[in-house]
């Protein structure tokens, strides 16, 4: 029996000019693979960064926390236009949008704040 046959050809060493080409290749490789890894390190920093950020600023201001029990909730008034209706709301934080038909069947968009207690911008609703 004899043992494993090798090929002639892989044990010959490279000529020292192909063995700078391979030394070259193995480098810059090298120095893309740590680019690459700092750049995906770069990225997943951002990502968790804006995941802790978001969620301190989606935190419900105190103005709009529940009230302790025994405590009256909040209360105001919304003073629209006469004859105007109400068509739908939308609540964003300390802002609701109204979505309302005035009386000459227009329509507007009337953002309120709840922390002020105001309105505090009026878009009308037009086509060209």
């Amino acid at each position: 029996m004899s043992g494993p046959q090798t090929d002639p050809q892989e044990e010959k060493p490279l000529d020292p000019a192909a063995e700078r080409v391979r030394r070259k290749l193995v480098r810059f490789m090298a120095i893309n693979l740590g680019i690459l890894f700092l750049a995906l390190m770069a990225v997943v920093a951002a990502l968790v960064y804006k995941a802790m950020k978001s969620n301190d600023t989606a935190q419900m201001p105190a103005s709009m926390a529940a009230p302790p029990s025994g405590q009256e909730p909040l209360a105001g008034d919304i003073v629209l236009p006469v004859g105007s209706r109400l068509v739908s709301q939308s609540l964003s934080g300390t802002r609701l949008a109204l979505d309302v038909e005035l009386s000459d069947g227009s329509r507007s968009i009337f953002v309120y704040d709840t922390v002020e207690g105001r309105i505090v911008g009026r878009f009308a609703v037009r086509t060209q």
